[in-house]
């Protein structure tokens, strides 16, 4: 113990005194500020105000599950403008600890990061650990995949591990279902249960004034049990800096998927940030940002990086195919990461399949991507002209006019015409 806190202050001895970033801001005894800058039709460019960053919405947040996004160093992420990193309780619990991670002051000092952080409850785990998992009232008892130990996940012992974990932004203990479940006493049973935990959740949050407690909106894709959950949580809504829209992107239809957002985003606090939960296709952003959500994070531009994969206005550039071979122009012209400035696509056909540091150069550019994307739709919708841009979006991405019909139904919603 008496090493981890001497590591620690030698850790923050070593920080940069000019990085304002690193020093908790003075919110006045709340978590977070949240303020609508504009708003273009239902999209919303925001800013919100954490203890450790000053974000701008709409806001992609790349997933650093165990501390680390994968291939990048907490430095190269300042670099790409990543505003908030998201960590997963129940897999810091594992490894390293939240003990530990306490001793050090929280994740951002452990893993030296100086901008905005967000846990995720543990949740998830219920859908990708399915297997692994026993879902009572009481909690979720895990085993675990590395030594089989037995792992209780209650809202008392998730609050417990996040205060630990110290992120800006923590999340609800919520009972989450597979969306293409297809047992509706299940759905039924979680949406209940998630109104009964998010008031231990409240009651156990040991840290209120320091780290915003969102709600999550559960339900499945029954506009039914997502109207219940949203009407018990906003009956919270004095206790809950912030709300999110959990248990999508999990393989059901994109149609429904984007019916559920718009009815959540609709019926939510408008002076509360809206986060949709698990969600990183670029398209689904744009989808997603127009029907008024603000947050978003996903694994996906750092895992499709490691299979080769680079986005791009037109979808995604397969760099392992043969014509890259002999292709010397960038990833993207119109970007302005390193990798596009010092690459080509032919170097990194070349080595995307023999060498690590290829697929750390496509997670680089991929995450720039996302930042980009975030901040020109912010500044489309400063400037009232989300419509056209969101317009253009589509058209680069279907140039021929093949858009699909989830998304004209869904931009409807937002009455825009693609």
């Amino acid at each position: 113990r008496d090493r981890g806190k001497a590591a620690a202050a030698a850790l923050q001895d070593a920080m940069d005194p000019a990085e304002d970033a690193a020093r908790p801001a003075d919110l006045g005894g709340a978590a977070l500020k949240f303020e609508v800058l504009a708003t273009d039709g239902r999209a919303r460019a925001t800013r919100l105000t954490l203890r450790h960053h000053d974000c701008r919405t709409p806001m992609f947040m790349p997933v650093g599950t165990q501390g680390t996004v994968k291939g990048l160093t907490s430095k190269q992420l300042e670099e790409l403008e990543c505003q908030v990193i998201l960590g997963n309780t129940y897999h810091l619990e594992n490894r390293p600890g939240s003990a530990l991670l306490r001793e050090f002051g929280g994740l951002p000092s452990f893993m030296n990061w100086k901008r905005g952080t967000l846990t995720d409850s543990g949740g998830f785990q219920m859908v990708s650990l399915l297997d692994l998992a026993d879902i009572t009232e009481e909690g979720v008892a895990f085993q675990s995949p590395v030594d089989g130990s037995q792992m209780m996940l209650t809202p008392e012992r998730s609050m417990q591990i996040q205060n630990d974990i110290g992120a800006d932004i923590m999340m609800a203990l919520d009972d989450v279902v597979s969306s293409v479940c297809v047992e509706d006493a299940r759905f039924e049973e979680a949406t209940h249960r998630t109104l009964r935990w998010i008031d231990r959740c409240i009651a156990a949050h040991s840290r209120p004034s320091e780290q915003a407690l969102f709600g999550i909106v559960q339900g499945g894709l029954d506009p039914r049990l997502r109207g219940i959950c949203l009407e018990g949580l906003k009956a919270r809504d004095d206790k809950l800096p912030g709300y999110a829209i959990g248990g999508l992107a999990g393989g059901e239809e994109k149609a429904a998927f984007c019916r559920v957002v718009s009815q959540c985003t609709a019926a939510l606090p408008p002076n509360k940030p809206r986060y949709v939960m698990g969600v990183g296709y670029p398209l689904d952003l744009v989808v997603c940002s127009a029907l008024g959500a603000d947050m978003y994070d996903c694994v996906y531009p750092s895992r499709t990086a490691r299979f080769g994969t680079a986005l791009v206005p037109e979808g995604v550039l397969r760099l392992k195919t043969a014509a890259m071979a002999t292709d010397y122009r960038p990833i993207d012209s119109e970007c302005d990461c390193l990798v596009c400035k010092k690459y080509t696509r032919a170097y990194l056909h070349a080595k995307i399949t023999k060498e690590p540091n290829a697929a750390s150069l496509l997670t680089y550019h991929n995450i720039r991507y996302q930042m980009r994307l975030c901040q020109d739709m912010h500044q489309a919708i400063l400037s009232h002209e989300f419509t056209p841009f969101v317009q253009n979006f589509v058209r680069r991405q279907y140039p021929n006019g093949d858009v699909p019909d989830w998304v004209r139904e869904a931009l409807q919603l937002a009455q825009i015409d693609v």
